[in-house]
């Protein structure tokens, strides 16, 4: 697999549940405890706790307008994102890099197919995400690549497990917005 000396070759599909575990396992390591140190995204500073379960998988890949994307390299899961369309615009989330692979390139190639999807496949002018907004090399990520923070904040779930179990008492996401059509800043 290539990394740093050039790009990794990526095949797309949707998600199936016989990709749940191995799903979970990616998330988890991008985000949570010490393997998630390897990479820039984690969240192992603010966050303990799982990322995602079974029953994220399962509600993800039941829900109509809605996809689980995976991107592997010669049959291994190298990431996946959420795509789905919410509110007339497409969403991104749980997206997960494998860590040791994090700033080569991977992330870029799952953002670009994530919005393909919503743009033609679902006619979306729009993609949406949330991000916690104390992450502002994340959020500089995602600015680079047209994203725009709109000032919306939304409280993080305290006292759901689901979401982790917070190590800080001020957290809150920041909805992220990036218009999809001909005129979209594309990186």
């Amino acid at each position: 697999m290539a990394f740093r000396g050039g790009p990794v070759a990526l095949t797309f599909r949707p998600a199936t549940p016989a990709d749940a575990d191995r799903v979970i396992a990616l998330v988890e390591s991008a985000y949570r405890g010490d393997a998630s140190r390897v990479g820039w995204t984690t969240e192992a500073d603010f966050l303990d706790g799982r990322r995602t379960g079974p029953d994220d998988i399962a509600a993800i890949l039941a829900r109509p307008q809605s996809r689980l994307l995976l991107a592997e390299n010669d049959g291994e899961l190298v990431a996946c994102a959420h795509v789905a369309v919410e509110d007339g615009a497409g969403y991104f989330g749980m997206f997960s890099v494998t860590p040791g692979l994090q700033g080569g390139g991977v992330g870029k190639q799952v953002l670009a197919e994530a919005e393909r999807i919503a743009r033609e496949e679902w006619a979306c002018p729009t993609m949406r995400m949330t991000v916690i907004d104390i992450r502002d090399e994340l959020i500089a990520f995602y600015e680079r690549r047209g994203y725009a923070r709109t000032g919306i904040k939304k409280p993080f779930p305290y006292g759901d497990a689901r979401f982790g179990l917070p190590k800080r008492d001020d957290l809150r996401f920041e909805v992220l917005e990036k218009p999809l059509g001909p005129e979209a800043v594309r990186a």
